[in-house]
C-alpha cells in the first residue's frame, strides 16, 4: 500500500512537472531577473548620471533648501519626504539630496505623487534627464506574472494554475524522494539517467525552502483572485467590501491634512536620532498631517532591513514641539500579512548578501525545473531505444509516442537554451535599437520572443545534439559580448563603473560573463559525454553484432 502511494505520488512528481514545466522555466526566469530589477534598469538607462558620492554634511542648509522646493512645488500636498544623500548597506540604494511629494487623495485612493532631485550645494532643482524608451527590468519582473501577448486576467491565472501545480509537484516529490537527504550527497557523473537524476535531486533539496516559499506567497498574494470567498466573507461580496479590503491593504482609509512647514527645529530632531543610532544614519524625513491626530515628522534610518515595506527603523516627532512620540499602532491582520507575503516573495527587504541568495536561488529553481524537463525526455528516450532494438517495425502508437518524444525534446532545447538567448536579444536590443524609435520598448520585448521562437524552429530543423551544443553556444557568446557591446556604445562600461566603485552597473556586465562562463561549462560537459557515449557505443557494437551472428 505504502509503494502504491509513492507510485502515485511519482506519477503526478513526473507529469505536473511535464505539462507546466516550460511555463514555469519561463516565471522563473523573468521572476529571477525581478531581484535586480533596479539594476537591470539602470544599466538599460545609460543616459542617466552615476550616482553623486557626496558626504551627508551641512545637512541643516541642505533642509533648508529642500523644505523651499517643496513649499514652492507642492504647497497643499499630503506629505512631504527628503531624502538625504546617503549610502545604505545594500549599493543599489545609493542616494543624492533629492525631494517627493503625494497630493491630496480621493477617499479611498491614492494622491498623485511628484519628486524632484536637487543639487547637494545649491540646493537647485537639477536637470531632469530622459533616458531612452525601454521597459527596463521592472519589464521582466512584469512578465513573470502577465505573461505577454496575452490578457492580464488570463496571464494571471494561467499563472496562479501553473504555481498551484508546481507546489503539488514540490510535495510530491519531496514524498517520492524517500531518501531526499542522502540524495543530496550523491552524485555519479557520466551515469547518463542516473547523473541527470542526481543532479535534479541535489539542486531540488538545495532550493526546497525557496520553492516553497516562493510557491506559497505567490498563490497567496493573488488570492483574492484566486479563490475571493475569504476576502467576500469578511469583508462583504459587494463592490464596497472589495474596496475596504484594499483599503486595508494600502492604509488608504485615514483623511490627512495639508502638511506644512514644522514649528520645532528639525535639526534637533536629527540630533536627537544620530545620538540613538550614529553620525550620519539619517535615510529620509517624511513630515505628515493626520486629520485625527497631531502632525509629526518622521526620520528612517539607514541600512536598516525586515520583511515590511519600510525596510527601516523610524523615530517620530511632534512637528509643533519637537518631543519624541510613541509609533502609531496602524498594523491591521490583513495589511500586516499582505506586506510580509509579498516583501519575502519580492525580496524588498533583503541586504545585497540577501538579494544575491534570492537571485541564486532562483537560478535554482531554474535548474530543478530544467533538468527535472530533460531527465524525462532521457528515460523516455532510453526507452524508446530498447523497444526499436526488439522490434523491426514500431506500432502507431509507438511512432505516435515518438513523435511526443521528439516534440518534448525540441521544447526543451528551444526553452532551456533558447530562453536565455531572447533574453540575452533583450540586452541587445536595447542597446542596438535606435534612441528615436517608436514604440522602442515594445520591440525589445519583440526581439526576446522573436529570438526565441526562432530558437524552437532552429531546434526541430537540427539534429538534436548538435541543436543543443549550438544553442548553448550562442547563448555563451550572446552573454560574453554583452559587456562589449556596452563598452562599444556608451560610457558606462566596466573601464568607467569599476574605478568609480559603481557596483550596481559593474554587477550587471560582471554577471552577463559569469553567466556565459556558466553555459560554456554547460556545453562542454555535454559534448564531452556524448563523446564519451559515442566512444562507447562504437565499442559494443562489434560484440553486439559478433553476438547475433552466433545466435543466428
Amino acid at each position: 500500500m505504502k509503494e502504491s502511494f509513492r507510485q502515485c505520488m511519482a506519477w503526478l512528481h513526473t507529469w505536473v512537472g511535464l505539462v507546466v514545466g516550460w511555463i514555469l522555466f519561463f516565471v522563473f526566469v523573468t521572476g529571477t531577473a525581478g531581484y535586480v530589477d533596479d539594476e537591470i534598469t539602470r544599466w538599460m538607462e545609460p543616459e542617466r548620471p552615476l550616482p553623486a558620492q557626496v558626504l551627508p554634511e551641512q545637512s541643516s542648509h541642505m533642509l533648508d533648501q529642500a523644505l523651499t522646493q517643496l513649499q514652492a512645488h507642492a504647497p497643499e500636498a499630503k506629505a512631504w519626504t527628503i531624502t538625504l544623500p546617503h549610502q545604505a548597506l545594500n549599493p543599489r540604494a545609493t542616494q543624492g539630496l533629492s525631494i517627493a511629494w503625494e497630493e491630496m487623495p480621493q477617499p479611498g485612493q491614492r494622491g498623485r505623487r511628484g519628486g524632484e532631485n536637487l543639487d547637494p550645494t545649491t540646493g537647485q532643482i537639477l536637470p531632469e534627464v530622459e533616458p531612452r524608451a525601454t521597459a527596463g527590468g521592472t519589464g521582466l519582473y512584469r512578465m513573470h506574472y502577465a505573461l505577454h501577448y496575452m490578457p492580464y486576467p488570463v496571464a494571471i491565472w494561467l499563472v496562479g494554475i501553473c504555481t498551484m501545480l508546481m507546489l503539488l509537484a514540490v510535495i510530491t516529490g519531496v514524498v517520492t524522494h524517500k531518501k531526499i537527504f542522502t540524495d543530496f550527497f550523491t552524485f555519479r557523473p557520466g551515469k547518463g539517467q542516473r547523473s541527470w537524476l542526481d543532479a535534479h535531486n541535489i539542486v531540488s533539496v538545495m532550493s526546497l525552502p525557496f520553492f516553497l516559499m516562493i510557491t506559497y506567497t505567490g498563490l497567496i498574494f493573488f488570492m483574492s483572485i484566486y479563490m475571493p470567498t475569504g476576502r467576500d466573507v469578511m469583508y462583504g461580496p459587494t463592490e464596497a467590501g472589495r474596496q475596504a479590503y484594499f483599503q486595508d491593504i494600502r492604509f488608504q482609509n485615514r483623511a490627512f491634512l495639508p502638511v506644512s512647514l514644522p514649528q520645532a527645529s528639525l535639526g534637533e530632531m536629527m540630533h536627537s536620532a544620530e545620538q540613538q543610532w550614529g553620525k550620519n544614519s539619517i535615510a529620509s524625513i517624511q513630515i505628515t498631517h493626520p486629520q485625527d491626530s497631531q502632525a509629526y515628522v518622521e526620520l528612517r534610518r539607514t541600512g536598516v532591513t525586515g520583511v515590511y515595506w519600510t525596510r527601516a527603523e523610524t523615530l517620530r516627532f511632534n512637528a509643533i514641539d519637537g518631543r519624541a512620540m510613541e509609533p502609531e499602532d496602524t498594523s491591521n491582520l490583513t495589511g500586516d500579512t499582505h506586506r510580509v507575503l509579498l516583501a519575502l516573495h519580492e525580496g524588498v527587504f533583503a541586504e545585497w548578501w540577501m538579494r544575491w541568495l534570492y537571485f541564486i536561488s532562483g537560478l535554482l529553481g531554474c535548474a530543478v525545473i530544467g533538468t527535472g524537463l530533460v531527465l524525462w525526455t532521457v528515460k523516455r528516450r532510453t526507452q524508446h531505444q530498447k523497444r526499436m532494438a526488439k522490434a523491426s517495425t514500431l506500432s502507431a502508437t509507438e511512432r505516435f509516442d515518438a513523435a511526443g518524444l521528439r516534440l518534448v525534446e525540441i521544447l526543451n532545447a528551444g526553452t532551456l537554451a533558447g530562453l536565455p538567448l531572447g533574453l540575452a536579444a533583450y540586452f541587445w536590443a536595447n542597446r542596438l535599437l535606435p534612441v528615436t524609435m517608436a514604440d522602442r520598448a515594445a520591440w525589445e520585448f519583440h526581439a526576446l520572443f522573436l529570438v526565441w521562437g526562432w530558437s524552437f524552429l532552429f531546434a526541430s530543423w537540427r539534429p538534436l545534439k548538435r541543436a543543443w551544443l549550438e544553442l548553448l553556444w550562442l547563448t555563451t557568446t550572446a552573454y560574453a559580448l554583452i559587456p562589449v557591446l556596452n563598452m562599444l556604445t556608451t560610457d558606462r562600461h566596466l573601464g568607467i563603473t569599476l574605478p568609480y566603485g559603481d557596483w550596481g552597473l559593474a554587477g550587471f556586465d560582471l554577471t552577463m560573463l559569469g553567466l556565459a562562463a556558466t553555459f560554456a561549462y554547460i556545453a562542454i560537459k555535454m559534448k564531452r559525454k556524448w563523446h564519451i557515449a559515442s566512444l562507447q557505443q562504437k565499442a559494443t557494437a562489434p560484440a553486439r553484432l559478433q553476438t547475433a551472428g552466433v545466435n543466428s
